[in-house]
């Protein structure tokens, strides 16, 4: 989607890679509406935005609370023109501990933010781009984490919960209609309060991940070495499959997407 003109909501938007993307977008001539529980934090990113002649509105809420994203449509539709955009980027870090020694609860909260936060922004933005059948774009942030674990270890609530938004987008894509474009944002490590500001500086990796919104991209990448990550898992899951289950003559018998690709060419002959 090419950013100029338009309207963009960014959930999570006043800190970290939520303010970067909003520098960026904003920088390219969108409007732009921040949410964000912290109402001072929200402020102070707004008047940020504002004071480099961006276009900038602020909301307060929560991600894990459906009215307020209601709310937060409500108000950015009034406020900021039909919204073209969003980015369901609110996420949280959380604990560091084993698997089997994780505060469940802790894990439980996390999931709310990063996983169902994400999926009711996602629903509440964009059953309302399909009704209006105009062009729009649907995004959300996943992670490097959401490809292999970046964590050796310590990492399973947050690992987990960025699989989940991979995967839900993933399906998100197949499911909309053609006027909604959808992207998957795969940060690697970059520099926000969440890093301690280590990693890519988060202006550079707006401005790549940006380019590739424009362009239409879906799987909108940032980090080069994830690829080397990448492989390692990967390969480690095709030499399994090349010992205990390699191909053979008739097995796509049992390959779910043909089963219904025959199933739908039998209906349709009737």
């Amino acid at each position: 989607m090419k950013f100029a003109g338009k309207s963009v909501v960014i959930t999570g938007g006043a800190t970290g890679i939520g303010l970067a993307l909003a520098l960026e977008i904003g920088g390219r001539g969108a409007r732009v509406t921040l949410f964000e529980p912290r109402k001072d934090v929200l402020a102070d990113a707004v008047a940020g935005l504002k004071a480099k002649g961006i276009p900038a509105l602020g909301f307060a809420g929560d991600v894990t609370d459906r009215s307020s994203l209601e709310a937060l449509a409500d108000f950015a539709w009034d406020q900021a023109g039909p919204v073209d955009a969003v980015i369901a980027n609110a996420g949280v870090g959380g604990l560091h501990q084993s698997v089997l020694d994780f505060d469940l609860e802790a894990a439980r909260g996390l999931m709310e933010v990063n996983c169902w936060g994400v999926w009711q922004t996602l629903q509440v933005f964009g059953q309302r781009f399909r009704d209006a059948g105009r062009p729009s774009a649907l995004y959300a942030t996943a992670s490097e984490n959401s490809l292999f674990n970046a964590y050796p270890f310590g990492g399973g609530a947050y690992v987990a919960s960025k699989h989940a938004v991979f995967g839900l987008m993933d399906m998100l894509r197949r499911e909309v209609p053609a006027h909604i474009e959808t992207g998957v944002i795969i940060p690697g490590w970059t520099a926000t309060p969440m890093t301690r500001g280590k990693g890519m500086p988060a202006g550079e990796f707006a401005t790549r991940i940006v380019d590739q919104m424009e362009a239409g991209e879906y799987y909108l990448v940032s980090h080069s070495y994830n690829a080397v990550r990448m492989e390692e898992r990967w390969s480690e899951v095709r030499e399994a499959f090349a010992e205990w289950a390699p191909r053979e003559d008739g097995d796509d018998q049992y390959d779910v997407r043909l089963f219904f690709e025959r199933l739908r060419a039998e209906k349709a002959k009737g």
